[in-house]
C-alpha cells in the first residue's frame, strides 16, 4: 500500500512539473508588444544605419527571457523589387517557430516561401543583441514577418 502512495505522489509531482514547464515555455515568458513601440527597419545595401520602412497591422510578441523570442507579422506597401534594390538581403534566414497561440506567424510556411522564392529575407538589424540578428521576410503580396535568429557569432 505504501508503494502505491509514494508512486502516486511522484506521479502527481511529475504531472504538475510537466504542466508548469509547458505553461512557462508557451505562455508565461511571452508578452504581446504594443504596436506603437515596434518599428520595422531594414539595413541599406550601402553602409548606414537601419532605416524604418512603412509597416501596417503590426502584431508582435517578445520575451525578456531570451533574445530570440521576438516575432512580428505586418504588411508593407513596398514592393520586393524596390526592397531588393535598396536593402541588404539576408542569407541563411531560418524563421523560428512561434507559440501556437500567435497564429499569424507560421515558421514552416515562411521558411518554405523563402526557399522557393515567394518571399525574400532582408537584414533588419545586425547584432540587435549579442550574436542575434533581426530578420524580415517580405512576400510579393506585401505580407511580411520579422524574427530574431542567431548569427555567425553563435552558430556552429
Amino acid at each position: 500500500m505504501n508503494g502505491k502512495i509514494v508512486g502516486g505522489v511522484i506521479l502527481a509531482f511529475a504531472l504538475i512539473a510537466g504542466v508548469s514547464l509547458y505553461y512557462l515555455q508557451v505562455y508565461h515568458f511571452y508578452d504581446e508588444v504594443a504596436t506603437e513601440t515596434v518599428e520595422i527597419r531594414l539595413t541599406p545595401i550601402h553602409e548606414g544605419a537601419p532605416e524604418p520602412i512603412p509597416a501596417a497591422g503590426i502584431e508582435a510578441i517578445d520575451a525578456t527571457s531570451s533574445p530570440i523570442r521576438f516575432r512580428a507579422c505586418f504588411t508593407t506597401p513596398l514592393s520586393q523589387a524596390l526592397l531588393t534594390e535598396t536593402f541588404r538581403l539576408y542569407d541563411g534566414a531560418e524563421p523560428l517557430n512561434a507559440p501556437g497561440w500567435f497564429d499569424c506567424f507560421d515558421a514552416t510556411e515562411i521558411g518554405a516561401a523563402i526557399q522557393d522564392g515567394r518571399a525574400i529575407a532582408f537584414l533588419s538589424e545586425e547584432s540587435i543583441s549579442q550574436g542575434v540578428d533581426r530578420v524580415v521576410a517580405v512576400f510579393d503580396d506585401g505580407r511580411a514577418y520579422a524574427w530574431h535568429q542567431l548569427n555567425a557569432e553563435f552558430r556552429d
